[in-house]
């Protein structure tokens, strides 16, 4: 896909500086780049760089003025990195601005889909199924009975959604993720094995919401699992039956969530953490990388540690923590002096 100087200034408003017929068809960082490739300056900290890139085109801030040769064809903006930014969307858009259904494919006689969708190889699309507009699902992917898929849905390659889940608008669901499996219910019996408990409910998301690739998110054992408005998950997230996730919430890698647990609105959740079931954790709290949560969390807390501790505390007690064989030789010394006088 190659796109002129012209074009991408027309894209984002900007002046060009050079040749507006030459042509790009890859990124590339600044100190990287080469013939046929865009960059952008925005951190003066690599500024000596736009004298030796070979990048074809390069967007920068309107007040740079070279002070040696360049080669590369300037897009002069009024922010080089939100300009970038916008164009990385753009480019986006357009690379998977795909339509249509391919074959083999299967989508079941009595499921609906909008315009401008684009339904992949391989994919399954079962009874009673409702796609929005605009909605893409790419080969290998699998949408279960009575769900519900509302406009500008992306659900890529090998993603699987259950039956009966409800998927709000601008929701992308990465490679590998499950949404709906059964949330882990069993029940022991009298000769001490488990019995599994059905899992009925369903997973709702929200408008906005973003799964990563391999995020397994369980259906509620009876009502929903919800990931409410604009929550970002990333990679390989485990999130148990009936938990329910506040909005603008984002959770890093490996983290899991067990069952029936409440988290706030605007939390920052790092990588690894543990958090139990049943608990509720309030708005606006930040919980450091591989923190295990036991307790309820008030609203506005940071906290860290296992079991966690507020995050101050932590600090003050770990400059203790790495220096305690040295401190528990002096106490053995002192007692010694003690025990002597």
């Amino acid at each position: 896909m190659k796109f002129t100087a012209s074009q991408i200034a027309g894209i984002l408003e900007g002046d060009i500086d050079g040749d507006p017929e030459i042509t790009v068809n890859k990124l590339a960082k600044i100190e990287e780049g080469e013939q046929g490739s865009l960059t952008f300056l925005a951190n003066p900290k690599y500024k000596s760089h736009i004298y030796t890139t070979k990048s074809s085109i390069t967007i920068v801030n309107k007040d740079f003025v070279p002070e040696q040769n360049i080669t590369t064809t300037l897009i002069k903006v009024d922010d080089a990195y939100e300009s970038f930014t916008k164009l990385l969307s753009y480019y986006h858009e357009a690379k998977n601005n795909k339509t249509g259904v391919e074959n083999p494919s299967f989508i079941s006689e009595s499921a609906k889909y909008g315009k401008d969708c684009y339904i992949g190889a391989f994919a399954y699309i079962g009874e009673n199924v409702t796609i929005g507009n605009n909605v893409k699902i790419y080969p290998n992917a699998y949408v279960g009975d009575n769900v519900t898929i509302a406009d500008n849905v992306v659900v890529f390659a090998g993603a699987k959604i259950y039956s009966e889940c409800i998927i709000g608008n601008n929701c992308i669901i990465n490679s590998g993720s499950i949404v709906g499996s059964d949330g882990f219910g069993f029940a022991p019996n009298a000769e001490g094995e488990f019995s599994k408990i059905p899992q009925t409910g369903n997973v709702i998301l929200e408008d906005n919401v973003d799964i990563g690739a391999g995020t397994t998110i369980d259906r509620a054992t009876l009502g929903s699992t919800i990931i409410r408005r604009g929550v970002k998950l990333d990679n390989q997230i485990q999130i148990a039956h009936n938990v329910e996730i506040g909005e603008h919430t984002v959770i890093a890698a490996q983290s899991g969530i067990a069952g029936s647990t409440k988290i706030g609105k605007h939390c920052m959740i790092g990588g690894q953490v543990g958090i139990v079931g049943h608990i509720s954790i309030g708005n606006n709290v930040r919980i450091q990388a591989q923190s295990g949560i036991g307790r309820n969390i008030k609203d506005g807390e940071a906290i860290q540690g296992s079991p966690a501790l507020n995050y101050g505390d932590y600090n003050k007690s770990y400059v203790h923590f790495k220096n305690l064989p040295k401190i528990i030789t002096r106490i053995n010394e002192l007692e010694k002096k003690i025990g002597r006088e």
